[in-house]
């Protein structure tokens, strides 16, 4: 086997998704690291507020009215981190239908202690969910190849050394190349490039297809065609600071997704592709800030509110969380994103 896709090459160096794939998920990964988890390194909207667990529970409810309010709900959470944000959406439920939910955390690192005992920990997506689906940056840790063009105008698999060093491999073929053409053609120019996001539009169809009936939703940095970075996006976070990606198992690597990709994938009726801003606006978060006159009124639940107007402007600001994709997809009902 050669070197020019995702095989190892006697020099050390092989695709970006096969290094990508070891380091975040291999025996020694990333991800399977005990401790603190991602919340040490990088900062989510999880972690942001809890207004961001009140507004994803506000979105289960929807789902749940949709559905009929079935006498068991779900409540799916991809990538579940140390279960922060299902933990939040269940404190979060109003208690007739927190009674009905079985929540369920999909993560391949080991199960926290302390976790509700209600929750299931599982490393994949239960079949046949009735409820909500939940991705908070999940698509982005997909391992994925790198593609860049060469001196003669040709996109070539770039290959990575476990130190980081890159070379680049054979020209980039097949399905890959199709996948290049639809979503992210690059123009002959060298040095430009591109993330190949076939493995997380079939990530996500298989996602979606464990759905019975509800929604499914991706929530990730995210760009779409007319406004795709052209040197790509690859990149990696180490003890709360952006750093080199290099593939050694110390840092997560991660690089934005081809949301409207994604979103053709498993193409159904009703799917919406949205900002944070604007999902979280339709769910009551807006970041507006509490009358001052309340100040002299109620002044420890104005300096309350006024905390919470700060974390929901941080959850919706422009350039930062607020422009983060939502991609919104149902099945089987209706739009629960609808003010």
């Amino acid at each position: 086997m050669t070197a020019g896709t995702t095989g190892t090459a006697k020099d050390g160096f092989r695709g970006w998704r096969e290094a990508a794939r070891e380091a975040l998920y291999g025996p020694d990964g990333f991800y399977r690291r005990p401790g603190a988890g991602p919340a040490a390194h990088f900062r989510t909207s999880v972690h942001a507020s809890p207004l961001y667990a009140r507004a994803v529970a506000l979105l289960l409810c929807r789902v749940d009215e949709a559905l009929g309010r079935p006498p068991a709900l779900d409540f799916v959470d991809m990538a579940a981190g140390r279960g922060e944000l299902v933990t939040g959406v269940l404190g979060a439920l109003p208690a007739d239908v927190s009674a009905r939910v079985h929540p369920y955390a999909v993560e391949l690192a080991a199960r926290p202690q302390g976790l509700d005992d209600r929750i299931v920990w599982r490393d994949e997506p239960p079949e046949g969910v009735t409820g909500l689906l939940f991705a908070n940056e999940w698509l982005d840790n997909v391992p994925l190849d790198v593609a860049e063009v060469d001196a003669s105008g040709t996109p070539r698999y770039v290959l990575v050394r476990a130190d980081g060093a890159e070379r680049l491999g054979d020209p980039v073929a097949g399905a890959d190349a199709g996948w290049l053409d639809r979503w992210w053609p690059l123009p002959p120019e060298e040095g430009l490039r591109a993330e190949i996001g076939r493995p997380r539009d079939h990530a996500w169809t298989a996602a979606v297809g464990t759905l019975a009936r509800g929604a499914a939703v991706a929530v990730d940095y995210a760009h779409t065609a007319g406004a795709r970075p052209p040197f790509g996006t690859l990149t990696a976070f180490r003890e709360g600071r952006e750093t080199a990606p290099v593939p050694d198992g110390t840092r997560d690597l991660t690089a934005h997704v081809a949301l409207d990709a994604c979103a053709a994938a498993p193409a159904l009726p009703g799917t919406r592709l949205l900002t944070q801003r604007d999902a979280l606006r339709a769910l009551g978060v807006t970041g507006g800030r509490p009358p001052l006159s309340r100040a002299s009124s109620d002044p420890a639940g104005y300096v309350r509110a006024l905390a919470a107007a700060g974390e929901a402007a941080e959850l919706t600001a422009p350039g930062g969380l607020g422009d983060f994709g939502w991609l919104v997809q149902p099945v089987g009902v209706g739009d629960v994103l609808a003010e």
